[in-house]
């Protein structure tokens, strides 16, 4: 039997059928003691035990599988005043160690920017991290380009 190899994508939440959704909530209240059983956590969410199983090892929140390893941010950003002190605060708010930042030349006002952190146990929510960091003025089209 060929065993294929897995593969992984980052998909957005919004983009997820909700029965996923509701198994990755069914998991933190097991995590967090909030249900005693799986029984109890799926009837909770709202959700078939059977689902529970067969989606439990294949989903999982982003940030849950990061802890300790290194991720790879690349984006525009326009060539103001601050903008890049503004960025490296919402890494340094969200608790991840910053080991690399390279920043190009800006052209037509557009810098190109990658940065490379460290997510630490004391690491928040990435997704909240770069959420924030999209919502800076003059930031553009943050994404994940690499994971190590």
């Amino acid at each position: 039997m060929d065993r294929k190899k897995s593969e992984y994508f980052i998909v957005r939440q919004s983009a997820l059928p909700e029965v996923l959704l509701k198994v990755v909530e069914a998991k933190q209240m097991l995590d967090r003691q909030q249900a005693m059983s799986v029984a109890e956590a799926a009837e909770k969410v709202g959700i078939s035990r059977s689902s529970f199983y067969k989606y439990k090892d294949d989903v999982f929140r982003f940030h849950d599988d990061l802890q300790g390893t290194t991720i790879t941010l690349t984006f525009n950003m326009d060539d103001e005043p601050g903008l890049l002190s503004d960025v490296l605060k919402i890494i340094a708010d969200a608790r991840a160690n910053i080991l690399t930042i390279h920043q190009s030349i800006p052209i037509g006002g557009v810098a190109s920017l990658t940065i490379s952190i460290q997510l630490l146990d004391e690491t928040g929510d990435i997704s909240d991290m770069i959420e924030r960091m999209e919502e800076q003025n003059g930031v553009h089209h943050v994404r994940i380009s690499a994971k190590g």
